[in-house]
């Protein structure tokens, strides 16, 4: 067995999981790759509960989804930069995001 999906867990259309283990009451957005294999090797990636990938996120394993984490659409998550529990990351490489009054902010370090 290549993947592992955990209970209440919603894969949605034209998507790409390639050796990846994901919790329970997880979203993948529609079109999202799993990008495991490097050329030479095949990497597994984990996508805790409750995370949520948003829609054409792009996740180049090996990689780390943390618990209650959230991707923006279309987001970059490079090999090894894995995403803390509960945090949200954006962009091309996804970078932490974070909310300052009311305001968002990119965390560019």
């Amino acid at each position: 067995m290549r993947s592992c999906v955990g209970q209440e867990t919603k894969i949605r259309h034209q998507c790409y999981i390639g050796d990846t283990i994901i919790g329970k009451n997880v979203n993948i957005g529609a079109g999202t790759i799993v990008a495991n294999y490097d050329g030479k090797e095949k990497h597994k990636t984990v996508i805790e509960d409750n995370a949520f990938i948003g829609t054409g996120t792009i996740l180049i394993a090996p990689v780390k989804i943390g618990k209650g984490a959230v991707t923006g659409a279309g987001s970059v998550v490079t090999r090894n930069k894995n995403v803390p529990a509960g945090k949200t990351v954006v962009g091309i490489p996804a970078k932490l995001l974070n909310k300052i009054k009311n305001n968002l902010k990119i965390q560019t370090t």
